[in-house]
């Protein structure tokens, strides 16, 4: 019999994490009774009581597991690291917030079973602010023809994972992995499946502007030389203008010495102009080293302070 593992990244989920169990447990029971499953938490250092949840559930069902990271690891390392983490013959990533149609999950076994080692889901509607739908559409199409992968528009990394590509995940070395990105890059023939995203069904996100920043600086600065080819061009184009403005500025000043109009206020305009876009792309470089930085000092994708229900000690990769 068959093992499914699904990974659900917590933090700050005190009120989901007691409904998704038993509606995971059900959906097992009632669909998916030829599998035996595997249910692993792993908790970002929730400050709420999430973790207290987790234990109540572990200590009632030997086959759910957790994991305790010692601090936040970020919203990217954490999922990564629990789906390298699972046991199953194929690992399925879930949202704690029911954002993920838990409907959805005997889908993607079903054309698992077909042959498909990644089927993932794509989101074509949301529920959730349309503003904030209508920028990470905007994103997904910018990075998709910025890439030289064909990058997954509307994919958050909701899906089912064979073990085989689980298994290229553990041997991947990368301490900031994207995960949307390396599905994209180097998985196999992947299955999509459209869906409408939920809006939370209870709790609320600790996604902010910052954090979304931080998710679109790591999917440039992993798949895109675009930003930096573009400053090379920007700077050539500019300054064969400058060129030009200043042979004409010269041969007026020449010719009409007398009445040629003077003042400091087109010398600061351009100042200002050629400043700001060199500000703009030297932010765009230091985004660059910061994500090489990250990626030579190699640090732990995270660094456990707990295991529940595993017969090994916590360790970190």
């Amino acid at each position: 019999m068959k093992t499914i593992s699904i990974l659900i990244p917590t933090y700050n989920e005190e009120e989901n994490v007691p409904l998704l169990y038993p509606e995971l447990k059900a959906l097992f029971v009632q669909q998916l009774a030829n599998y035996k499953y595997e249910f692993v938490f792993i908790d970002n250092k929730s400050k709420d009581k999430t973790r207290e949840e987790i234990l109540k559930i572990c200590n009632s069902d030997k086959n759910v597991k957790a994991i305790f990271n010692c601090r936040n690891f970020g919203q990217f390392n954490s999922p990564y690291y629990g789906i390298t983490q699972t046991t199953g013959d194929c690992c399925i990533l879930l949202c704690a917030d029911f954002q993920d149609p838990l409907e959805m999950i005997p889908q993607f076994v079903a054309e698992w079973e077909k042959g498909f080692r990644i089927v993932v889901g794509i989101k074509n509607k949301s529920k959730e602010n349309p503003l904030m739908f209508l920028a990470r559409s905007i994103f997904y199409r910018a990075l998709k023809k910025m890439s030289e992968v064909e990058m997954i528009e509307h994919f958050t990394g909701f899906g089912l994972y064979d073990k085989s590509f689980v298994d290229v995940l553990k041997n991947l070395d990368d301490s900031t992995p994207f995960l949307r990105g390396i599905v994209a890059e180097l998985g196999f023939e992947r299955k999509e499946i459209s869906y409408t995203q939920a809006k939370r069904r209870a709790g609320k996100t600790s996604n902010n502007w910052f954090k979304l920043y931080d998710a679109a600086m790591l999917g440039i600065t992993s798949y895109t030389k675009s930003m930096m080819r573009l400053a090379t061009f920007v700077g050539f184009f500019l300054a064969g203008i400058s060129i030009v403005v200043a042979l004409v500025y010269l041969v007026l000043k020449l010719l009409f010495w007398d009445h040629f109009p003077t003042g400091i206020a087109p010398i600061t305009i351009a100042i200002f102009f050629f400043g700001s876009i060199q500000l703009f792309f030297i932010g765009f470089l230091g985004e660059y080293i910061l994500s090489i930085n990250a990626r030579v000092k190699h640090r732990p994708l995270v660094v456990e302070d707990q295991r529940i229900n595993y017969q090994e000690k916590a360790r970190l990769l």
